[in-house]
Order: structure tokens, then sequence, then C-alpha cells
């Protein structure tokens, strides 16, 4: 049974222009007519359908501003939609943006008896909860200091405790998972998972996609106010890896062709970056999988081809090859070559290419800087040096369990039970 549903649901908002801080503003404005204030029509929303069954917990994930909050407010009836239906069957308990609900002047104890209230529960019943919601929300020192005077995470814990106590059929919860300690949002996520197996409704919006993997039944992916995908989780989860990736790596091009367009004009030794005489010099650098497809993400364990395209204006004899690899910290990781490889060139001219090749990449999640670089063989003279000028992006590989530090390195573990025989 449908407990939530919403048909070509849109909601409009009306953007207000900053209007003049002082007379003199004022003043300006009326011999600039398009200084002044104006509005704009802003669609938060467009022609949205979905339907979630009682006991379902929906995880709606997209980036800022793509309406995920919006959806929230209009369950809650905060606000109420342009156009469409919005049918909403139970008592919403909705952790909305921080201290959404509270009165500032009120202490935390007036709020929770104001909050019980709004929901129609009686003086006698939350006197009955309040006690549960004290302990939970671990705010008895502070219950009677007015919430204006509460820090982000005192809100949340006390938000959370009061929403999650007051017996709602369907819970809302925005994003306030991000704030608090560790401890308190793992107390969070195993109250969230109790009220899942007690058949609450549960919608959930976080940028936080394991949060979305462990808890949700189904995922809901919204890009500038419409579904885009709505379904299992693990695959709407993947199209929308899938697309912040190319965008991510559209992005990383974008910059570094606009980097090499300004260093083509520099003489040498005048970019930062850059540097050489470039009587030989690279001319484009790409990053390929193992299937020749050009990416800037790799997986932890995926083989890693860097493929140097260059350019020698005359012939060179013995040239050296090398390359760099720097976490985005700055840290240097490594810098191999041609000649340390034991792999002569015995000579370069016109067009060609090198390609580096790692077979199985070590680097766990994380954002990498690449150098190219061309000298003669005793490693003295540059003929183009790309200094830390190249990114790649490497994203987590399921088979792979490790998360902490930027390097995977292939071991084993052995337990022996008793003493040791030495």
């Amino acid at each position: 049974m449908s407990v939530i549903r919403f048909e070509r649901v849109s909601k409009q908002f009306t953007l207000h222009r900053q209007k003049p801080r002082s007379f003199q503003e004022l003043f300006l404005t009326l011999f600039h007519p398009r200084q002044r204030a104006s509005k704009e029509k802003y669609w938060a929303l467009r022609d949205v359908n979905f339907e979630i069954e009682a006991g379902e917990t929906i995880g709606l994930i997209g980036d800022n501003g793509a309406g995920k909050s919006t959806i929230l407010k209009l369950m809650s009836r905060i606000i109420e939609p342009t156009t469409g239906q919005i049918e909403i069957a139970g008592r919403v308990g909705a952790l909305l943006e921080l201290g959404a609900g509270f009165h500032p002047d009120l202490t935390g104890r007036e709020n929770i008896y104001l909050n019980g209230s709004i929901l129609g529960f009686s003086r006698a019943k939350i006197d009955r909860i309040f006690d549960d919601i004290l302990d939970f929300s671990e705010m008895e020192r502070f219950i009677d200091v007015p919430v204006k005077h509460y820090s982000s995470g005192m809100y949340m814990r006390l938000a959370f405790s009061i929403a999650t106590h007051l017996d709602p059929d369907i819970l809302l919860v925005d994003e306030v998972l991000a704030v608090g300690d560790q401890a308190f949002q793992l107390r969070c996520l195993d109250k969230i998972n109790e009220m899942k197996r007690q058949g609450v409704t549960i919608v959930l919006v976080t940028h936080a996609l394991e949060q979305v993997r462990e808890l949700c039944d189904r995922a809901i992916w919204l890009e500038e106010g419409r579904i885009q995908a709505i379904g299992a989780v693990e695959q709407v989860l993947e199209r929308y890896k899938e697309e912040v990736l190319a965008r991510d790596q559209k992005q990383i091009l974008e910059a570094e062709r606009e980097a090499m367009e300004e260093a083509q004009g520099t003489e040498e030794d005048e970019s930062p970056w850059r540097w050489g005489s470039r009587e030989a010099e690279f001319v484009h650098v790409q990053f390929l999988n193992k299937e020749g497809q050009e990416t800037r993400a790799f997986r932890t364990g995926e083989t890693f081809i860097a493929r140097m395209h260059y350019l020698a204006h005359r012939r060179i004899e013995r040239p050296m090859f090398g390359i760099a690899l720097y976490h985005a910290s700055g840290f240097h990781i490594n810098g191999p070559n041609t000649v340390f490889a034991d792999y002569p060139i015995e000579a370069i001219e016109g067009e060609g290419y090198v390609d580096y090749i790692i077979p199985n990449l070590p680097f766990l999640e994380g954002t990498y800087l690449f150098s190219a670089a061309l000298y003669d063989y005793e490693g003295q003279h540059a003929y183009d040096h790309h200094h830390m000028a190249y990114t790649f992006r490497v994203v987590p590989n399921e088979q792979i369990k490790e998360r902490y530090g930027s390097f995977y390195i292939p071991s084993r573990w052995h337990w022996h039970d008793g003493p040791s025989q030495e």
C-alpha cells in the first residue's frame, strides 16, 4: 500500500534580486533600470512522479540544488506544490534543516512539548515519553537552556530524539546525520534500523552514498528538479556515480586544456608547471584503461596506462622519458624513467608516443597528479617537463575492502593459537 504518492508534482519559487541597502544605492537604481530589484521564477521540481510503499526506506540522491530537500518539505507540508497532487498517509516526523520546528527562545524541554502538541499528543502522553527522549539525546544538562544557545550538534541530538520518539508512521531525514560526533551518528543509524524493523517508512536525503547502500530499499536520483532514475539502490547509485565521474572528467580536461593554452605562449622556464627548451615537446597526454579507452577514473587494482604523445622538432639522440606520480596532498610517490628501467630509446624525430603502464594500480581512493618529462640521457637538459599538470581519480574497487591510506599492498594475515615456538 502506498503511503506517499507524487503525481506530476512541480514546485516553482520566486527569487528576489538584492534590494538597495542604502539611499545612495536607491538613488543610483533610478538612473540604471537594469540594477533595479527584480524577480526571477525558478522551478525546483518539474513533473515528478513516484510512489513509496509502507515500510520502505527510500534514499534521495543528487547534487546540491537538485530538488531533494524541496521534496521533503512538500512531504512534510511545510510548502505546497505549484502543480500536481501529493498524497500522504500517516503521521510524519521530519528532520529537515537544523533548528526547523524549534522556537529559539524556548528551552529544550519546552520545545519537546511544543513539537508533541503540534503532532496532536496530549501533555500526559509527552510526559510518558519525555525521559526516553532525554535519555537518547543525552541533553539532560542543557534541557532547560534556550535552544538558541545550542550548537548544531546539540540541535541535531534533540531534534532526532524528538522525531523518532513521537511514533511517526513516516520519518523524513535531511542530511542531519552528517552533524554531530561519530558515536551519536552510529546511535542514530541504529535507531533508523530499529524503526525500519518496526515498519516505519523512511525517506533519507544524504550525500553519503554508503548510507544509502546500507539503509535503503530503493533510491531516487534527482537532477535539476527532474527524476533521472528510480529503482534498485545499486543500479541507481551506479548511474549517478557514472554521471558524476563524467562531469568531473570533463572539468579536469577543460582546466588542463586552458592551462596548456596559457603555457603555449610562455618562454622557457617562465611557467611554474612547464619548462624546457621544447626542441621536442609533449603535445598530448592521455590516461587509458586496459581496453584502451580514455578515462580519468580508475579502480584500485586496474590497469593504468599513461600515453604521452610527443613532437620532436629535430632528431633527439638517446632521449629519456620519465614520469612522476603525486598524491593530491603533494606527497611524491615515485619518479620512474626509461633509463632507470633499462629501456633505451635510440632516437626520436617527428611524432610518436610513449606508454607508461601499471598492470595493477596500487592506489586507494583519492586524487592523484601526474608529471610527464622528456630529458636528455643524463637527465641534465629538459626538453619538456609538465610538472604535476595532469589529474586522475582512483575510485573504490568493491573487491578490495581496504579504505585507509593511499596504497593497497597485497598481503595476508596468519593467526596461531598458543605460544610462539621460538
